[in-house]
């Protein structure tokens, strides 16, 4: 049976935290894993709504991962641009298991060039750059293309991890930390997709991404020409 011994999140300034911290209340509840934080060095790594989270492990003292996880955020601007994020992240890729991401992570994952000719989804808004890196779109909750695994926005981590655990480990395991967690999402509004909501909330939601959107288009052109 497939053993994830190191599960290991790579950490950098203005993730989206839930894009980190739900996956993580899934996958740290696999039997006999290990999870590493990881960032370029030890210490607090800033998150999108304020806190912070400690890295406990940098890149020259990160074991081997079976699964590498990349989350999305604000920051991946500059994480797509930085040399030692992404010469660390394919060094990792070249031995793991699996290599994954949550929402805009996937383009960390495009920009070390971990999703030419692959399968893969992201946070709605972004789901049209993905083939700037040569990725296929899918438009999933979650999608797996052999050993790599994508999920779409925030709150599709856990569903992300989920699916993981349950291809990897099996059903049985999969709906006992589904329980363990009380999973059992009932969203007072349905508004949870662009499919599903009305032109003006999608145009105020749109709006709000706009300026994000263009800086986030000016580092793609950069990497891509």
């Amino acid at each position: 049976m497939t053993r994830l011994r190191h599960i290991g999140f790579l950490l950098f300034d203005d993730l989206t935290q839930l894009d980190f911290t739900g996956p993580l209340q899934v996958l740290n509840r696999i039997p006999g894993a290990t999870v590493h934080l990881v960032a370029r060095q030890q210490g607090p790594v800033r998150t999108d709504c304020g806190p912070f989270i400690l890295a406990d492990t940098d890149f020259a003292n990160c074991p081997q991962l079976d699964l590498i996880c990349v989350p999305g955020g604000w920051g991946i601007d500059q994480a797509m641009e930085d040399d030692g994020t992404l010469d660390f992240l394919r060094r990792q890729a070249a031995g793991a298991q699996y290599v994954t991401s949550v929402c805009t992570g996937a383009f960390i994952l495009g920009a070390a060039g971990l999703l030419d000719g692959v399968k893969a989804t992201t946070h709605w808004r972004y789901h049209s750059a993905l083939p700037r890196f040569g990725a296929i779109p899918v438009q999933a909750r979650v999608v797996r293309d052999g050993s790599v695994f994508t999920g779409g926005g925030v709150t599709a981590g856990i569903d992300f991890a989920l699916t993981i655990v349950r291809e990897v480990f099996g059903e049985g395991l999969a709906q006992a930390i589904q329980l363990g967690l009380e999973y059992d999402p009932h969203p007072p509004v349905d508004c949870g997709s662009p499919t599903k909501a009305s032109p003006a909330i999608l145009d105020a939601v749109d709006s709000q991404f706009a300026p994000r959107w263009d800086a986030f288009l000016r580092v793609v052109d950069r990497l891509t020409g």
